[in-house]
């Protein structure tokens, strides 16, 4: 099985190298506001694309991908919003279970009948601990998922669900407020969750500026992913992929 992602992860994690991961949903961007995206990430040294969205109603995953493909280097992730949304066109797939909700469908149901499709995706398969954390505002992945998110103040149940998640062999920890949350993770959420886990954490949502970026990397998140706040001014890419790779 080809591991190549998942190994970039851990040889990052382990030298301390932080990185910046940019989140396209294909339904929200058209191909000539997606290529200034590409070209403005390349140059400001964007780590990995992560491709995908709670809803996708455009079928547009394969074009969105292939444009990506065709005008850079950076590899490319699915983050579905459901394990059967995939594309062979990517280089991984976030293999999503959604540990902090009691939801069975996110949790393993749909990966039970994905399985035989994921599989012959040929993709790098990188199983994935889903965390999504209250961000003070109904999002979209609470509503479709039928499950409660963590409370932002309770970081003893974030602690113990990464540390189940990891301890049932999830490779990677995603830590989601959700997009447009309007808090973002604390600090000491994430600190005290990677005081506890050995594998890569990722986090995401309602990070919108360079300087929430590099305190979520100090307090020991290994990627950080933005979205939303890309989607309304791309121009801050370069900014906050500075202050993620100078941490």
């Amino acid at each position: 099985m080809n591991n190549k992602l998942y190994n970039e992860f851990i040889d990052k994690k382990s030298k301390g190298i932080k990185s910046f991961a940019v989140l396209i949903d294909p339904d929200k961007v058209d191909e000539s506001a997606l290529i200034k995206l590409i070209q403005i990430s390349t140059v400001a040294k964007v780590d990995y694309f992560f491709v995908g969205g709670s809803l996708v109603v455009s079928n547009s995953t394969d074009e969105c991908i292939n444009t990506i493909k065709a005008n850079c280097n950076i590899p490319v992730l699915l983050f579905p919003g459901a394990p059967s949304q995939i594309s062979k066109y990517a280089d991984g797939l976030l293999y999503l279970s959604l540990i902090s909700g009691r939801n069975a469908e996110l949790l393993i149901g749909q990966h039970v009948i994905s399985a035989p499709m994921v599989k012959k995706s040929g993709l790098e398969i990188i199983p994935t601990g889903y965390l999504v954390i209250d961000g003070g505002a109904p999002t979209t992945v609470s509503y479709i998922s039928n499950a409660a998110p963590i409370p932002s103040d309770k970081d003893d149940i974030a602690i113990c669900t990464a540390m189940a998640g990891e301890m049932l062999g999830l490779k990677l920890i995603y830590m989601d407020a959700g997009s447009g949350a309007k808090l973002p993770i604390t600090e000491s959420m994430i600190a005290k969750v990677a005081g506890n886990v050995a594998i890569p954490i990722i986090v995401g949502g309602g990070i919108t500026t360079p300087e929430k970026a590099a305190q979520n990397c100090k307090a020991g998140a290994d990627v950080i992913v933005i979205g939303n706040a890309i989607e309304k001014d791309p121009s801050i890419i370069t900014a906050i992929s500075n202050a993620i790779h100078s941490c």
